[in-house]
């Protein structure tokens, strides 16, 4: 028998956007029913909640079944500094016993990060690994899990970490810090479950702000599109399907889970796209 989120209490820490929001989307649609958008920007947050709750309204408002009528969940909004500690702890003991974390928080394509190693303003950058790390570990340290083995937490790395292309040294090294947190902290939870989500290329709206111009994108999506064995690129909608099933199957944990349309699989020997501040050339194949 499938299993639902029905009843659910879950926060997404960088649900107002891209995958998290399609995360956020899915699961109220899987009748949750709470459903907490935590972000540090309150239009974001408020602008998220209208949404997801014009979504719900536009579905069915109730459906019958054989034990009565069951309810779409509520979608719930929360401005919280993800990077910031004392305000991390605060969200958590307000808001008592969840059932599921997830962590998206920290994904948007910044240009300024996507640099050789040596073109990068090292100082200014920490902000990067303070809000994907340390965020991340202070949420892990602060949640109030209910459920045992039932509960999850589910970080978000990306398959940057198993493949960099030249100049995202910085943007893959804390993608890789993030997956030893999840695989140390599966154990340390236990028998709350941890895992990663490792998206490839995915079409959502934070591109629009990545410094790459719309024509770059559709070079990016095409050329992804036509590398992987799947044939095209995912939105936020189907990788959110992956953070469903880590949050139901309460048979796995300390796993990254590769979500990136068989990217992963395609030889070396072929030819690459270079994405880096805003240009897309040509470069060897990078293992």
């Amino acid at each position: 028998m499938s299993k639902s989120l029905a009843g659910k209490k879950i926060v997404i820490i960088g649900g107002s956007s891209g995958i998290g929001f399609g995360v956020a989307k899915a699961a109220l649609l899987d009748r949750a029913s709470e459903v907490f958008i935590v972000s540090s920007s309150k239009s974001k947050v408020d602008d998220a909640v209208r949404r997801l709750q014009s979504i719900v309204d536009s579905e069915e408002e109730t459906v019958t079944t054989s034990i009565g009528v069951l309810n779409y969940g509520i979608p719930r909004g929360e401005v919280v500094d993800g990077s910031n500690v004392e305000q991390i702890k605060a969200f958590f003991s307000r808001i008592g016993e969840i059932d599921h974390l997830v962590l998206t928080s920290g994904g948007g394509i910044d240009s300024s990060t996507r640099l050789p190693i040596g073109e990068v303003d090292l100082e200014s950058r920490r902000n990067f690994f303070d809000l994907k790390f340390w965020g991340a570990a202070a949420a892990a340290q602060a949640a109030q899990f209910r459920g045992g083995a039932a509960a999850s937490l589910t970080l978000t790395t990306g398959d940057t970490q198993v493949k960099p292309p030249e100049g995202w040294t910085l943007i893959a090294s804390v993608l890789g810090a993030v997956d030893a947190l999840g695989r140390g902290l599966a154990v340390d939870l236990a028998p709350v479950r941890v895992n990663t989500i490792a998206p490839g290329v995915v079409k959502t709206e934070l591109w629009d702000v990545s410094g790459f111009s719309k024509e770059i994108q559709t070079a990016i999506f095409n050329e992804y599109a036509e590398k992987v064995p799947v044939n095209h690129v995912a939105d936020a909608d189907e990788i959110a399907e992956a953070y469903l099933f880590v949050m139901k199957c309460a048979y796995v944990t300390g796993q990254t889970i590769l979500v990136d349309g068989g990217h992963g699989l395609v030889s070396s020997a072929r030819q690459r796209q270079h994405w880096t501040c805003g240009i897309v050339r040509p470069i060897r194949s990078v293992v």
